[in-house]
């Protein structure tokens, strides 16, 4: 499954679009390796994902092609969930 597709299934990321934007900037990464929108994800790949000022690090755990808003959660656990200070976003750009 794309990247876009399952941040939004998943709803770790609420849109779609916004997905692929974040994604292109290269906020996110799949086990460590910078990735697009179109990359594709499996279970078992660990995501990173930087939001502004917080950074999550999420285990895929199953893939659905859709789901309902109750069992968005049950598709990724939580691996670490940090607080990103500017001297950290600035080494990671």
């Amino acid at each position: 499954m794309r990247l876009d597709k399952f941040l939004k299934i998943s709803r770790l990321i609420k849109r779609r679009t916004l997905a692929k934007e974040v994604a292109d900037k290269g906020r996110i990464s799949i086990n460590g390796i910078p990735a697009k929108a179109s990359s594709n994800v499996k279970v078992g790949d660990e995501l990173t994902v930087n939001f502004g000022q917080k950074r999550v690090i999420v285990k895929i755990e199953k893939i659905q092609e859709s789901t309902k808003k109750e069992d968005a959660a049950d598709m990724y656990s939580i691996v670490k969930e940090e607080k990103i200070s500017d001297s950290n976003r600035a080494a990671d750009e």
